[in-house]
């Protein structure tokens, strides 16, 4: 398959309530040759959008950009969607992509009434080469050089590897750069650590990494945390009951251990650290290994291969333990769903809560996209579900407001008044949270003697001013 290389600078951190401000991709195949012109654009700022200072500092994004641009965030939204299509079916991927960049597309194509699923859906699949690297770097620790934290560990941040590894990488942080320099990582992972490229490069759907998981039963995984990429070599259990993730025992414990404990001593054993189970995200593009790739760490080394194998099968055939996890499973997603009711959710939030688009709104959907303005205000009512009414008449508020009654206009004005002039601690970003940034911002760069961001924060204020303003008298 190709390969779509993606990336996409922010108002801020938050896919729910921040927003895309530029977007770039690139195609290209398996020998990273390009097949297509890339695409690069830049939208304006949608209404009721409070940036975050900070985001615009790193991305360099000033007023003046944002304002000078013709096309509106749902007019951008449409031109990638266009080109994607034409791109597909293709592997989409990118440097952190999986945690960021594309919980921020699935959510623009979900508030702007398009399928949210397009990267996963009609033969395409997931990748992100920030996971891929860090696996690379662990199995093969010569691959590519990185810088080390305080602490002793590995630093994969993408300006930082490319400095080191003599990658072009000019105006870093631009959207259109950052896919060329993870084109180039790339390249160095498939050279470099090749069992690694083609574990990755058959790990992109749920349905290969289930397959794989299935008929190896033992294997080797890594996973990342606390700045580390740490090596696993698991015995396939079972498939969450409620998620689907595989479910594994870490073969570095005795398994006739957890065999002879109580149901209740089990359930609380299993919550402890270093977890005894392993889950494999099978929509996180993981990458699985050969059980014998763990043997190159002592923690199994000192085991050995056979003894590995022997725990594996001892697992294998306990069914009654295999029963007691699943029951400790299912209760623990109980008792999370409990807790997660009693939580409002707003439809912005909804994307994995508020379940998949019927198809009759689908068919809406596809007739507000075809449709003029006042067409889809029309259209706006027919929604079953009340999150695409809201999302439709949020749209039509954002690029063509004329064709709402006054009552609807002051209705969605006053809401976004009431959420961005908040002086609240909300989940969104506010126009005090924007000031008090800036102030902070000031400070440092004062103090650094920064006089180009400087300027930059005093242009921001201004336009936070401008945003205010918009809002005030709502």
């Amino acid at each position: 398959m190709n390969y779509v290389f993606y990336d996409f600078e922010t108002s801020g951190r938050s896919s729910t309530w921040d927003q895309i401000i530029e977007a770039s991709a690139v195609i290209v195949n398996d020998e990273f040759q390009e097949l297509d012109d890339p695409i690069n654009l830049r939208c304006a700022l949608k209404k009721g959008v409070v940036p975050e200072p900070g985001a615009l500092l790193v991305n360099k994004t000033t007023p003046q950009i944002l304002k000078k641009t013709n096309l509106s965030h749902y007019g951008m939204i449409k031109l990638l969607l266009e080109k994607f299509h034409r791109w597909t079916p293709a592997i989409f991927i990118g440097y952190n992509n999986l945690s960021f960049d594309e919980e921020f597309l699935r959510k623009s194509l979900f508030k702007s009434l398009n399928e949210p699923y397009l990267t996963q859906w009609n033969g395409n699949k997931r990748g992100d080469i920030l996971g891929l690297i860090r696996c690379a770097h662990l199995y093969y620790p010569t691959c590519i050089k990185t810088p080390m934290s305080d602490k002793g560990n590995a630093v994969f941040k993408l300006d930082e590897l490319t400095k080191l590894n003599g990658i072009k990488h000019d105006n870093a942080h631009s959207a259109l750069a950052d896919v060329y320099a993870t084109i180039e990582v790339a390249k160095i992972i498939k050279k470099d650590a090749p069992v690694v490229w083609e574990s990755g490069r058959i790990t992109g759907s749920k349905a290969e990494v289930n397959n794989l998981i299935e008929d190896k039963k033992v294997f080797s995984v890594d996973e990342y945390f606390y700045g580390k990429s740490r090596p696993f070599a698991v015995n396939f259990v079972m498939f969450h009951p409620k998620y689907t993730w595989p479910v594994c025992f870490d073969l570095k414990h005795d398994p006739n251990i957890f065999f002879k404990m109580s149901y209740q001593q089990l359930k609380e054993e299993l919550k402890k650290s270093p977890k005894v189970l392993r889950t494999v995200k099978n929509n996180k593009h993981p990458i699985v290994m050969d059980v014998e790739w763990a043997l190159k760490f002592d923690s199994y080394k000192q085991l050995g291969l056979e003894k590995l194998k022997e725990r594996a099968k001892l697992v294998d055939a306990n069914t009654e333990f295999k029963d007691r996890v699943r029951k400790v499973l299912i209760e623990e997603v109980e008792e999370k769903e409990q807790l997660d009711s009693q939580l409002g959710i707003m439809a912005e939030e909804s994307l994995y809560s508020g379940g998949f688009s019927k198809p009759e709104d689908q068919k809406v959907m596809m007739d507000f996209h075809k449709s003029d303005w006042n067409e889809k205000l029309k259209l706006s009512d027919k929604f079953k579900d009340e999150r695409y009414n809201y999302f439709a008449k949020r749209l039509i508020y954002e690029e063509n407001p004329e064709v709402l009654s006054k009552d609807e206009y002051k209705l969605i004005h006053r809401k976004i008044a009431e959420q961005i002039l908040s002086t609240n601690d909300e989940k969104w970003n506010t126009v005090p949270k924007a000031y008090k940034d800036i102030d902070d911002l000031r400070v440092k760069c004062e103090d650094s003697g920064d006089t180009e961001r400087l300027n930059l924060l005093n242009d921001l204020s201004e336009y936070i001013e401008e945003i205010e303003k918009q809002y005030e008298n709502a």
